[in-house]
């Protein structure tokens, strides 16, 4: 006997037809003898329909009401859930955000989760019952509803898996598992029997939909494994886990990508200490994430700044650094943008042991015509900024390079 954490997301639970069979699956767990807590999204396009209702009502909705206006699709979801397996025979129970005492920062819209008080959901299975809770939603120390963005279920998830101290959370999706690469972009892409948490973190962070980053930090830092796995079939599909020996041994793991990605470079910026805090601090300060940062040698005391966000944070991002531009010296004609760029990626443990990756990822994008605009690596990853339109192109010829189409052949 275990405790499971069961996530669901909006594709899952498209519709009653679909929350049946996600009651069916959860309800096979639960008389195998588990104790189960279902995480469950809205309904496919439920959330983006409910932004729509408050961009309708005003340009600039405020971020409170927006908050409360989009966890009520989560709501719709656990309750229609619950009142399925009641009708099934098994006591079910649905609690949204602020009922399972899920404690969030005050930043609507994108809030993080600071403390999850388990006591009322392990209080509803000790009496034997399903739990569902909303996902993407908590509330703040004031009582307010807040939302966790964009993939947010999958943070709720792992978070209450971490708190309850749970065997497993295993994350139900429309795909099979985490790939080598996009399926859709590549056929022969591989499912991968195992994933360490850093490579799943470094392949979220490229752009890989199948789990959001925060979840799989939470997964790493509390130690909770995860079973990514399809919905709509009963085949196993891949573990994030602890790294280990095996997977050291392979050198490259996967191929990921963003093409959501704008660069910003401003020219001319003094090389002078705390320049770089004065650019950056407000951008940070407004919640806006900078990726890639490179600065180039420093000439005659003036150096170039170049970095990346996302495009829908592209105009802000250009305004604030106009602002800060201006306050070190540098006028707004030195400040160039491109919003027509990509990121790729490739990621291993195994690199970290193994020289010329590196060098057989330069030299296969320049086979196939690919100019590097920017590179950022670490430990486990080479990434690279390029133009937009040789995402596919870059993405394939890496896959193929790397052998990843077939089974690793491990080294050492």
């Amino acid at each position: 006997m275990g405790l499971i954490v069961m996530k669901f997301g909006g594709t899952s639970v498209a519709n009653i037809s679909r929350i049946r069979n996600v009651a069916e699956r959860v309800l096979r767990s639960h008389f195998a003898g588990h104790q189960v807590v279902v995480v469950l999204s809205a309904m496919a396009g439920e959330t983006d329909r409910l932004l729509a209702l408050g961009r309708e009502v005003t340009a600039e909705p405020v971020a409170r009401e927006m908050d409360v206006l989009v966890s009520t699709g989560e709501q719709v979801t656990i309750a229609l859930f619950s009142m399925v397996v009641n009708s099934m025979g098994v006591s079910a129970c649905s609690l949204l955000g602020h009922q399972a005492k899920i404690v969030t920062d005050e930043v609507y819209g994108r809030a993080r989760i600071v403390d999850v008080e388990t006591s009322r959901i392990q209080a509803e299975l000790d009496r034997g019952r399903v739990v569902a809770v909303a996902g993407f939603q908590g509330w703040d120390d004031h009582g307010n509803i807040t939302t966790l963005g964009r993939g947010g279920s999958d943070t709720t998830a792992v978070a209450l898996a971490a708190a309850l101290k749970a065997d497993v959370c295993e994350i139900y999706t429309d795909v099979k598992g985490v790939y080598t690469t996009d399926p859709n972009m590549v056929p022969n892409a591989r499912k991968l029997e195992k994933i360490s948490y850093d490579e799943m973190l470094e392949m979220a962070a490229l752009g890989a939909k199948v789990l959001e980053i925060r979840s799989v930090e939470f997964a790493s830092k509390f130690k909770v494994p995860i079973h990514v796995r399809s919905s709509f079939t009963d085949e196993e599909g891949t573990f994030v886990i602890d790294k280990d020996i095996s997977m050291e041994r392979v050198v490259v793991s996967g191929v990921a990508y963003n093409k959501d990605q704008a660069q910003v470079t401003i020219k001319g910026v003094p090389d002078q200490p705390g320049i770089a805090a004065r650019i950056f601090g407000p951008i940070s300060d407004s919640g806006i994430v900078v990726d890639v940062i490179i600065q180039n040698t420093a000439e005659d005391g003036l150096t170039d700044v170049t970095f990346t966000v996302t495009r829908g944070d592209l105009e802000r991002t250009l305004a604030m650094a106009e602002d800060s531009a201006r306050n070190v010296g540098v006028h707004d004609s030195e400040i160039l943008t491109n919003p027509n760029v990509a990121k790729v990626g490739i990621i291993g443990v195994g690199m970290q042991n193994h020289a010329g990756v590196a060098s057989k990822m330069f030299r296969t994008l320049a086979e196939h015509g690919i100019n590097i605009i920017l590179i950022t690596t670490s430990e486990i990853k080479v990434s690279v900024i390029i133009d937009e339109r040789y995402t596919e192109l870059a993405v394939r010829a890496l896959h193929e390079a790397f052998g990843l189409d077939k089974e690793p052949v491990r080294e050492g």
